[in-house]
């Protein structure tokens, strides 16, 4: 297979690729088993039981030997099969067919690799079958020249959630938990649970709005957020190249109004699915049009102009979840089933790897080097 090239149905390497992702997700599972502990998220464990876990890993398991016989009689080639089927047989080795769950004491610090695994496996069950039959460009290849870069970026913010959380929280805890919202929760957390949810959309988004501006319009935090808009691959994996600057202050700004208006733990959570899911979705390479929905909640069709290379279309398409905060605002554009032509920044150069392109910001503006140019935006 030529490098960079689109995978096809058909001729074993999606399958054999699948096994070797799936046993590698059963050996991450594993070591949550064995190390709770430092490995899994508290808030997270609430969500799932020992039993279902250990259920998810042998079905993994399974089908990363169904998907390595899969590769190997359409390929006909052993390579990825063996690697695949290989992994696989560690897993078993291993016990993965027999590991039982225990109680879990709750430490000082801990890395989210179970919130890791279930949300890779669950992005990649959605939008890997989507991106392959639903493509938007055709011609673009999963494992682009900087997939792993990507995959980097969504690692590490999953891996350090403990971290984040405890960041971006601060901001608010500071300057609102004074004022003594008990009556404000009480009140919020009493609404309905779908006008509860819409409300944390609302809510959420019209924060998220003026934080994501305020990094296009100013020219130093720019150099940060210009990180995320320096792919020229938009797919499932995309979003998570976000710098660790432009996460903080986005997320700081996000969770003001969820600590003041404190929802119920159902909408809360119904809110973090969605968000989880939505923001893979409007940077994924899919071409579905979404009918009216289109014009409620944003889409890959609209995030995709937001990240559209060509100047004439910058400032556009800031909201995350309602177009119709950017047509309050006039940063509205869906030009009817038009795409961009391209995505990416135009006027600037980035170095390739995530440490690189993590101190990068910090040093030097990728708007001038060699192109001699004053830094300014009007993104």
């Amino acid at each position: 297979m030529a490098k960079y090239e689109r995978l096809k149905i058909g001729r074993g390497y999606i399958s054999g690729y699948c096994s070797i992702f799936l046993s590698i997700l059963a050996l991450g599972g594993m070591l949550c088993f064995r190390y709770p502990e430092r490995l899994t998220t508290p808030e997270f464990r609430e969500v799932y039981t020992g039993e279902s876990m250990a259920t998810l890993i042998t079905a993994v398991v399974i089908a990363a030997f169904f998907f390595a016989l899969l590769s190997l009689i359409l390929s006909k080639k052993i390579k990825l099969a063996a690697m695949g089927a290989g992994l696989s047989g560690i897993a078993v080795v291993l016990g993965a067919f027999g590991m039982e769950g225990r109680s879990v004491e709750k430490t000082s610090w801990h890395i989210g690799l179970d919130w890791l695994l279930l949300d890779l496996l669950l992005m990649a069950v959605i939008f890997v079958p989507l991106e392959l039959f639903f493509p938007k460009r055709n011609q673009q290849s999963r494992f682009h020249e900087e997939w792993r870069t990507d995959l980097v970026y969504f690692a590490i913010s999953h891996l350090f959630i403990q971290f984040f959380g405890v960041v971006t929280q601060k901001p608010a805890m500071l300057f609102f938990g004074w004022i003594g919202l008990d009556k404000v929760h009480a009140w919020v957390a009493d609404l309905p649970f779908i006008l509860g949810l819409l409300l944390a959309f609302f809510a959420t988004d019209l924060f998220q709005y003026w934080a994501h501006r305020i990094f296009h319009n100013h020219v130093y935090l720019w150099r940060f957020h210009s990180v995320h808009h320096s792919t020229q691959n938009m797919d499932w994996l995309a979003g998570s190249r976000t710098h660790f600057i432009d996460i903080f202050f986005t997320r700081a700004m996000t969770f003001v109004p969820l600590y003041i208006l404190g929802f119920s733990q159902p909408v809360f959570n119904a809110y973090i699915i969605f968000i989880a899911v939505h923001a893979v979705l409007i940077h994924s390479n899919v071409r579905i049009n979404f009918g009216f929905l289109k014009y409620i909640f944003t889409t890959p069709q609209y995030h995709h102009w937001h990240h559209c290379e060509d100047p004439k279309y910058y400032g556009k398409n800031f909201a995350s979840i309602f177009p119709f905060i950017d047509w309050i605002f006039g940063t509205y554009y869906l030009p009817g089933k038009e795409w961009p032509a391209g995505t990416g920044v135009r006027e600037a150069e980035y170095p390739k790897g995530f440490v690189k392109q993590s101190i990068y910001p910090f040093t030097k503006s990728p708007f001038d080097s060699n192109l001699n140019m004053d830094e300014q935006s009007d993104r």
